[in-house]
């Protein structure tokens, strides 16, 4: 399968969210609308680019580039699929500064809303919003696909580091409602460890339960980053777990890893630290 890994920029203000309108590739093709987005050249860091494509771009130079998320999802092209990775950051610019589109971009515009009123707005761009800024569809993961999409938070949970440790995990359906919660108990093991057996559980569950288009979120970004592909897994405690989570991914027919801060994964937390407590409090 295919994988284009691009970097993503966030401006906000007063006005609201800063797009760019893209050149067009033909003629007769639609004009459509992005969050500025870069490549990752060779050498490169990703924050790097982030920052030389926004002024090669826009014309506009941020002052802070701030990591927000790392998102993956399954999008269509052709008759086959492409796996998107999207490095998102927040960037702060001079608001007094005004944008100068050139090569890639047109134009620009603030948005408040989804759907953005008058503007069309690239499926990629749409997950993204969606997702990061709690839009129509916030557990949207395939731009074709999202009715019978589920959200799977997962936490893992060590006293000690290592120590007795739990993991939890909750799903919601597309209304916010609770499908199921549960933890368990999984003995004396490293946080980092915790974190990647929660997120086994998950999958497991999600297999178990036959859904095919999920959105798993981790307060873990060194979960969310390793099974994006941003970062490799050196750790020999946990390349069984990740080599086991990779041969199960194939089962979804999309899929997309966020992290979040842990204040909003509270439920998964609850239900991993519950069942540490159940073993410790017999």
């Amino acid at each position: 399968m295919k994988q284009r890994i691009r970097t993503v920029g966030l401006i906000k203000n007063e006005k609201g969210i800063l797009v760019f309108k893209c050149s067009r590739g033909r003629s007769d093709a639609p004009a459509f609308w992005e969050l500025p987005t870069g490549k990752i050249k060779f050498g490169e860091q990703p924050e790097e680019a982030m920052a030389r494509s926004l002024t090669e771009y826009t014309g506009l130079t941020a002052s802070s580039v701030k990591l927000k998320d790392v998102i993956t999802f399954l999008a269509p092209e052709g008759a086959s699929q492409l796996s998107n990775l999207y490095i998102i950051y927040e960037l702060n610019i001079d608001d007094r500064v005004k944008p100068i589109p050139k090569d890639r971009y047109t134009a620009y515009k603030y948005i408040k809303d989804l759907p953005a009123p008058g503007i069309r707005l690239k499926d990629t761009t749409i997950s993204v919003l969606e997702i990061e800024e709690g839009g129509a569809a916030t557990n949207r993961i395939s731009p074709r696909d999202t009715a019978n999409s589920i959200t799977i938070n997962v936490d893992g949970a060590s006293r000690g580091n290592p120590g007795p440790s739990g993991i939890g995990y909750c799903i919601h359906d597309n209304n916010g409602q609770i499908i199921e919660r549960g933890g368990e108990f999984i003995g004396f093991a490293t946080s980092r460890l915790a974190e990647y057996l929660a997120m086994k559980k998950g999958i497991e569950r999600a297999i178990e339960l036959g859904y095919k288009t999920v959105h798993f979120i981790s307060d873990s970004l060194m979960v969310v980053n390793q099974l994006s592909g941003i970062f490799h897994v050196k750790n020999q405690d946990i390349m069984q777990v990740y080599d086991s989570i990779q041969q199960k991914l194939d089962f979804f027919d999309a899929i997309s890893f966020t992290h979040v801060p842990r204040n909003q994964n509270a439920i998964a937390d609850s239900e991993a630290n519950a069942a540490i407590d159940e073993i410790l409090n017999k």
